[in-house]
């Protein structure tokens, strides 16, 4: 099935009982054995373990990146971590230098007692990679288009780096979506995703998942990332799943107005003097449009970024007078948002002083351009 068809089928077998056409809710916590006390086969024990909800996510997530096997967290972060995890003390992982800046936090602040180790590369510069490269690199992790520099990744030449030193890859395809960008198609071997943002769509769930590429379900790394899941306790409640379920009804309609808006505004900014320059992977004069093209099908995605020519103080003052774009945090949903990542990022921070992040919303183009324009006028 095309992923239209996936992401409002997958995973929804309705409700026998009452012939629902939709899952149902369930909240409960913990699910009643069989009269002698034996487990009932099939059914869910204790919602820590698994539930019903989480179940059919998890089956529909699968299927929308073409996996063997989805496991559900709380959070993206819970997600990222799960897969640090499993790389045992002492290891080392190579970042992408250009990142979700809290990607590199979990390394050095949360598992600094753990021995995890990083170095950070530009993941455009294949030399730069391997010459990174330790005995205990465990992990290459990348993240196309980057955040918030909108960096893109070859993604298949990183992998044929990695396997020739058999180092695992996990990509975090929480910007592009499989409906822009499938990892598993250029040989990774596990992929990320914040659910909070594009799978989400509406700024109202908070949530992550981990998936295994194909012929990978029950693998040594499978079993240790849901071991992390039932024991570490980082799941996704029933209703947040119930409503993510949901949510993904309308994710492949949602997408490509979310790439067609991106593309306009980014051609529209491109053209006005008073931006430096346009982060944007569409745009044919952007340094990594023809890697872009090769792995990114159907479009080049929602996300993008701005240097506003000035500093700090002319990008905030933009991002002020705008009334259509919001200035908050996240992305990914249906309405357009901006954020200044320096002053959010603090002392982690290497985003440049002039940088706006804009998530591109579903609105009509044209309001979204007529926002901009008497910004900045």
């Amino acid at each position: 099935m095309k992923i239209e068809t996936l992401a409002i089928h997958a995973g929804n077998h309705g409700d026998p009982t009452t012939g629902a056409v939709v899952p149902p809710l369930v909240l409960s916590t913990t699910f009643e054995r069989a009269e002698d006390g034996s487990i009932v086969e099939g059914r869910d024990i204790y919602t820590r373990a698994s539930n019903p909800n989480r179940r059919a996510l998890e089956e529909k997530l699968a299927a929308l990146e073409g996996g063997s096997e989805a496991i559900a967290f709380a959070s993206g972060q819970a997600a990222t971590m799960s897969i640090f995890h499993t790389l045992g003390a002492g290891s080392h992982v190579i970042l992408p230098d250009d990142i979700y800046y809290n990607t590199r936090v979990i390394i050095e602040g949360l598992y600094a007692n753990f021995g995890l180790t990083c170095t950070a590369v530009d993941m455009t510069d294949l030399g730069a990679i391997k010459k990174a490269i330790k005995k205990n690199t465990k992990l290459i992790w990348i993240e196309t288009p980057s955040n918030p520099s909108l960096k893109i990744t070859d993604i298949q030449a990183v992998v044929k780096i990695a396997k020739s030193k058999n180092i695992m890859v996990g990509c975090d395809n929480t910007w592009a979506t499989p409906f822009f960008t499938r990892p598993f198609d250029f040989g990774v071997d596990v992929v990320m995703h914040s659910t909070t943002k594009y799978f989400g769509g509406h700024s109202d769930i908070l949530g992550g998942c981990v998936i295994l590429p194909p012929n990978a379900s029950s693998s040594e790394l499978a079993t240790k990332i849901r071991t992390f899941q039932s024991v570490g306790g980082g799941v996704p409640s029933p209703f947040d799943c119930w409503l993510l379920n949901r949510s993904l009804s309308t994710y492949a309609i949602r997408m490509p107005i979310h790439a067609q808006n991106a593309l306009k505004l980014a051609a529209f900014l491109e053209a006005q003097p008073q931006i430096e320059k346009v982060n944007y992977p569409g745009l044919k004069s952007n340094e990594y449009h023809k890697v872009a093209k090769k792995q990114m099908l159907g479009g080049f995605g929602g996300m993008m970024s701005i240097l506003v020519k000035g500093g700090q103080k002319e990008s905030m003052a933009l991002a002020s007078k705008l009334k259509i774009f919001k200035h908050a945090t996240s992305l990914g949903g249906v309405e357009s948002l901006i954020e200044h990542r320096f002053s959010v990022e603090g002392i982690h921070s290497t985003s440049p002083e002039n940088l706006l992040r804009i998530s591109v919303g579903i609105e009509n183009i044209d309001d979204l351009i007529a926002d901009f324009k008497q910004a900045l006028a």
